[in-house]
């Protein structure tokens, strides 16, 4: 492989990591209700840019269980959310 293609390769390594960190914004939101039967969250939030949707208040799915520890109703967050499984799904909050 030549210093051109181990160079471009790199490059196109970084940019693929770099796009999908861009995917992964973090959404201000106020979390309206928790259902932890269900292991779902009601959020009140700003425009999910990576889904193309406004902002709204909307259930979304956790991807653990976990984060329902971490949250109760009238709580401020931030979090991403992402299409996993063809659901929308709350990936990270801190």
């Amino acid at each position: 492989m030549t210093l051109l293609e181990k160079t471009l390769s790199t490059l196109a390594l970084a940019l693929a990591i770099g796009g999908s960190a861009l995917a992964q914004e973090y959404v201000k939101g106020e979390v309206v209700k928790v259902d932890a039967k269900q292991q779902k969250l009601t959020i009140k939030h700003g425009p999910l840019t990576n889904l193309d949707m406004p902002a709204m208040t909307m259930v979304f799915v956790v991807a653990e269980d976990g984060m329902i520890e971490k949250v109760k109703a009238g709580q401020a967050i931030e979090f991403t959310a992402d299409r996993v499984n063809g659901r929308i799904t709350v990936t990270d909050i801190k």
